[in-house]
């Protein structure tokens, strides 16, 4: 394994093939995201069963998150990556296909339990990497996930005009996305991990990390919502086509990749509590845009400004935890993701049940309540904490 100081064709492949995984986690969510309206349409669905299937997906994410510390303190991301991806691509590639509604919450359960380990195991990756390479690369690794999500959402918008089928791009996605995990694979860190049985069982984050955990699930819903909700907010509310639509996702999608790009040269120059707190409001003001103007193109220019206010919350938040003084990084990054990707997971269903009761853009103002409310704790959860 690669030693600190260390600059050898080991790490800089294990840094490009962690960027892979980034970007396929990415893809493989906007590729569920964009087909949110075709699931509907396909089970007959309102939103309150949209929102129950969504959280199928919460609880399946949660149930794995609290075992990600065990299953990372024994297994090296290495192992776990590529039997997750071929889950998560196995069910998102299949989701069209079954008729029933109890196939439906049975492959998002399957597919929230996949998406967690995978996604804790690559934040755990990217925490050693930082470690080992002395750079600053968790917002660079997540903005890959956003540049997945804007390709997996702009590709969906090209094909439609082409005549090809919701189904026919759930599958022909999913393979190329697993076959591009697979590759990346041979060129991951290889860590040795043999913590005894029993170890890094089930546990709730506690001081600190729940404080973090917290901060991450009110950052999350917020994306969690543009990936489960942007593009049928246009499509429902606003009467976009489908190849507008589909841009909903791929505009917050992209400003969060740009974000989060250049995110590692900001975190290296500005504290986290001001760096948190200027994002929370700018993702706020962002969602206001997209609401109180009721145009396609006003809501895509809200969406950007919502995936710039989002874009470096979750990297400032689980390299916190990842550093955290008598904690492994992947029990860090684990506690907190426990919490905040409850947020993620949970938050679309919330809306959902809102926008039942009243309307999409009822419940989707959610995401400017939390965004705010982040901006509020931001000093708290972080501090006085030098730039990360």
């Amino acid at each position: 394994m690669p030693t600190p100081n260390d600059p050898s064709r080991t790490l800089r492949a294990a840094i490009h093939a962690l960027r892979a995984q980034f970007f396929v986690a990415g893809a493989l969510f906007a590729t569920w995201g964009v087909h949110v309206p075709s699931i509907k349409a396909h089970y007959a669905l309102g939103e309150q069963s949209l929102a129950i299937a969504m959280l199928a997906a919460g609880a399946g994410s949660v149930v794995a998150l609290l075992q990600a510390g065990r299953v990372l303190a024994r297994h090296a991301p290495r192992t776990v990556v590529p039997f997750m991806a071929l889950v998560c691509v196995a069910a998102v590639g299949s989701l069209l296909l079954p008729s029933r509604y109890g196939a439906l919450l049975a492959l998002m359960l399957a597919y929230g339990m996949a998406a967690a380990l995978f996604d804790v195991a690559i934040n755990d990756e990217a925490t050693a990497i930082e470690r080992l390479s002395g750079r600053h690369l968790m917002s660079g690794f997540h903005g890959m996930f956003s540049l997945g999500g804007m390709v997996g959402a702009a590709a969906w918008s090209a094909l439609a005009p082409a005549g090809v089928t919701p189904t026919q791009h759930l599958l022909g996605a999913t393979a190329v996305l697993g076959a591009l995990a697979l590759a990346a694979t041979p060129f991951m860190l290889r860590q040795h991990r043999s913590a005894p049985a029993g170890g890094a069982g089930l546990s709730l984050p506690r001081g600190p990390l729940l404080l973090l955990g917290v901060m991450a699930g009110l950052g999350l819903v917020g994306e969690g919502a543009m990936y489960d909700w942007s593009v049928l907010y246009l499509r429902q509310e606003l009467g976009a086509p489908t190849s507008i639509a589909s841009m909903g996702y791929a505009s917050f999608s992209g400003a969060m990749a740009a974000g989060r790009f250049g995110g590692d040269w900001v975190r290296a120059r500005v504290r986290p509590a001001p760096l948190l707190r200027a994002s929370g409001v700018l993702a706020a003001l962002g969602m206001v845009l997209a609401l109180a103007v009721p145009h396609p193109m006003a809501a895509l220019a809200g969406f950007a400004l919502v995936g710039l206010g989002f874009a470096n919350m979750v990297p400032v938040l689980f390299s916190a935890a990842g550093q955290l003084p008598g904690i492994a990084p992947a029990q860090g990054i684990a506690a907190v993701a426990s919490v905040g990707y409850f947020g993620m997971m949970a938050g679309p269903p919330l809306i959902g049940f809102i926008a039942e009761a009243r309307s999409l853009a009822a419940g989707l103002l959610v995401v400017v309540f939390f965004a705010v409310v982040v901006a509020a704790l931001a000093r708290r959860a972080l501090g006085g904490a030098r730039p990360a």
